[in-house]
């Protein structure tokens, strides 16, 4: 010390500190008063920015009110050293944690207002928050005094060790940024592999992506190996899409009325039925003779893969019924059994059904 403490020098110190925690509840009120306007506004990024501020202002002014404290008392060059500098790393590690929750709030908030970025995918986020923190690091490391040159070379040497350790990861990750970047795979999305599996991408991270199926199941599938295999996205290039039912009715029916009927039944579907896009034009194509029926095709539009079961489910429900008020007959398979002596089958002239011979022993 250069001289005793007295009094005043205590009086002043207390009174620093007291202003110092004073003014960061002052602010804190401040910015919960800022926060609750930012919630009224369509932009979730101002949320994120107040929400940093909260933890970042308050320390800032404890710190400043603790730096005038040590300041006012009469302090060695040393330790008077050793305490600003002991406050300066704490500001600089309260920075650090809120630019990195800053940060990756801004990005999560970005990348969930555009459909062309991946929407809830942690990998961007992650790579963000780490970046940000080591940065910090860092910083407090050239703080202290500590050289962080050697500690960069060392790295950059130790990099290639880690890189050959980690190669299944380091796979995993890249290809997870490979997807994410183009575009093929977000969140979001109804993909179905070659291999089986198929549901929506809950979540693309740094190793792996999350896909939930219908049955409200999660499968995880690393990202070298969603990379590398056949897949099918049916949100891309558009979440609307198409389903085909068959179907089939007896050979004495009017066609054009059996059409008629269907697109009336299309047209109710498309526009009572959730889920269903009434603007897309019906379609009914006539394709096969077959052996008890004749067989066409119905186009219906979907808006997005899980609903077609539903409308299916209502279309194939309120078909039937208005065929049956219409009289149009759905004829079940029929087989018939012609048996001859000797092995002989007859053939009778007629509807083309399916026929089985047997020799009578």
């Amino acid at each position: 010390m250069k001289r005793s403490l007295t009094l005043d020098d205590w009086m002043v110190a207390g009174i620093a500190v007291a202003a110092g925690l004073l003014a960061a509840f002052l602010l804190r009120m401040l910015l919960r008063w800022l926060g609750k306007h930012a919630d009224r506004t369509r932009w979730s990024g101002d949320d994120v920015i107040v929400d940093a501020l909260r933890t970042v202002v308050p320390w800032a002014a404890i710190v400043g009110g603790a730096a005038t404290a040590g300041a006012a008392l009469p302090l060695t060059k040393t330790v008077q050293r050793h305490v600003n500098q002991s406050l300066t790393v704490l500001l600089i590690l309260v920075v650090t944690v809120s630019a990195a929750r800053m940060v990756a709030g801004l990005v999560r908030t970005v990348t969930q207002s555009r459909s062309g970025v991946a929407g809830s995918a942690t990998i961007f986020v992650n790579i963000t928050r780490v970046v940000v923190l080591a940065i910090g690091g860092l910083v407090v490391l050239q703080t202290l005094g500590i050289s962080i040159a050697p500690l960069l070379t060392a790295l950059g040497v130790g990099g290639l060790a880690v890189a050959l350790a980690l190669q299944d990861t380091l796979a995993n990750l890249f290809a997870g940024i490979h997807i994410l970047a183009s575009k093929t795979v977000q969140p979001g999305d109804y993909i179905r592999l070659s291999s089986g599996e198929e549901g929506y991408v809950v979540d693309i991270n740094w190793r792996q992506t999350t896909i939930r199926q219908l049955s409200n199941n999660l499968v995880i599938i690393p990202n070298g190996q969603l990379a590398g295999t056949n897949m099918t996205n049916y949100n891309r290039p558009e979440q609307e899409l198409t389903i085909l039912v068959q179907v089939g009715v007896a050979y004495d029916s009017d066609l054009e009325h059996v059409e008629r009927v269907t697109t009336e039944v299309i047209a109710e579907v498309m526009n009572d039925i959730t889920g269903a896009v009434p603007d897309h034009e019906p379609a009914i194509r006539f394709h096969t003779f077959g052996d008890s029926r004749i067989g066409f095709t119905v186009i219906l539009g979907v808006g997005e893969f899980s609903d077609q079961y539903r409308i299916k489910h209502e279309f194939i429900k309120r078909l039937h019924k208005r065929y049956r008020e219409e009289g149009i007959r759905i004829p079940a398979p029929a087989r018939t059994v012609a048996l001859q002596p000797g092995g002989a089958e007859l053939l009778e002239p007629g509807i083309p059904q399916q026929r089985e011979a047997t020799t009578r022993p």
